[in-house]
């Protein structure tokens, strides 16, 4: 392909991205629950009818950026990728990150240009004397949502309430959060009227430390948008609220118990542009097939700002 060719596809990949938004732009999460292109110790790979169900949820969803969690390899992502381009939706933009843990990361998948890359993949803290490493690391990203309106995106993956035996699992959980808020801080002390999105699967409710922490007080603090559970009968259609407040995200089988886990903060820049009645815990009939978590989604508008 020739320089100018290349050129002219990137050109318009910037124009199909930007079309789409038209004055806003939409965000979602999802854990994906052991997305994997092949077997792992200790993980049951996902049957093709569940990457299936992913699938067709994404589709549902059609968020212009959309983080992911427990994906497995760069050859996993593509793959979904891949099975989403099949079903009519382009994301031409990606990232994939790779902590500690060797056989679940966090990705992000855009129609908007990545314009800067900061994958956190070695971050590390002390717990009662040991060296511990953060398992999924952290994913963070500038996007380009407008000609002249860019993003920053951070996705995590925080410590599951699953025990393990070198530490306690909710003191591990809440170090991760601590230097995930530091990147936030820092994110905020450089450029405070930068809009900012932090998303993911925190494993833990509202009140507990880990999220409180993220959250953070005063002039820095984050603003959590709740959507409640909402759902659509095609793509286009305007989302219809099932009732008031239904918000779980999180379904765990052995406890059969109902949580929210997964996340959208966002710093008051971003609050301010916020489009509730296109913001929601997506509610989809085959949620179970595809996940143990629900995707949540959130639409804010371009705004004028940077």
């Amino acid at each position: 392909m020739s320089p100018r060719l290349v050129l002219l596809v990137a050109i318009g990949w910037l124009l199909v991205g930007w079309a789409a938004a038209a004055d806003r732009f939409s965000v979602a999460t999802f854990n994906v629950e052991n997305y994997l292109a092949v077997p792992v110790p200790g993980r049951t790979t996902k049957p093709a009818e569940a990457k299936a169900r992913v699938r067709d949820t994404l589709l549902a969803v059609r968020a212009d950026i959309l983080a992911v969690q427990e994906m497995g390899g760069t050859n996993a992502l593509l793959e979904l990728r891949a099975a989403l381009v099949a079903g009519g939706w382009q994301y031409p933009h990606w990232e994939h990150v790779s902590g500690h843990d060797p056989h679940i990361h966090v990705a992000l998948l855009s129609r908007f240009p990545i314009v800067a890359r900061r994958a956190h993949t070695d971050d590390n803290f002390l717990l009662q004397g040991r060296r511990f490493h953060v398992s999924r690391g952290f994913l963070e990203a500038d996007l380009q949502v407008g000609p002249s309106s860019r993003v920053t995106v951070m996705v995590a993956h925080l410590k599951s309430k699953r025990p393990v035996p070198e530490a306690d699992q909710a003191e591990l959980r809440e170090q991760e959060a601590r230097l995930l808020r530091e990147k936030i801080d820092a994110h905020l002390n450089a450029r405070p009227d930068a809009p900012l999105l932090v998303l993911g699967d925190f494993n833990d409710t509202r009140a507990a430390k880990p999220v409180r922490i993220l959250i953070g007080r005063g002039r820095t603090a984050l603003v959590d948008v709740r959507p409640e559970e909402a759902f659509r009968v095609q793509p286009d259609a305007p989302f219809q609220r099932s009732a008031a407040n239904i918000t779980w995200t999180y379904f765990y089988a052995r406890e059969d118990t109902y949580s929210r886990f997964d996340y959208v903060l966002v710093n008051r820049v971003l609050a301010d542009r916020l489009v509730p009645e296109q913001t929601c815990v997506v509610a989809l009939p085959w949620w179970r097939v595809a996940s143990d978590h629900r995707p949540v989604l959130a639409t804010f508008s371009l705004g004028k700002g940077p």
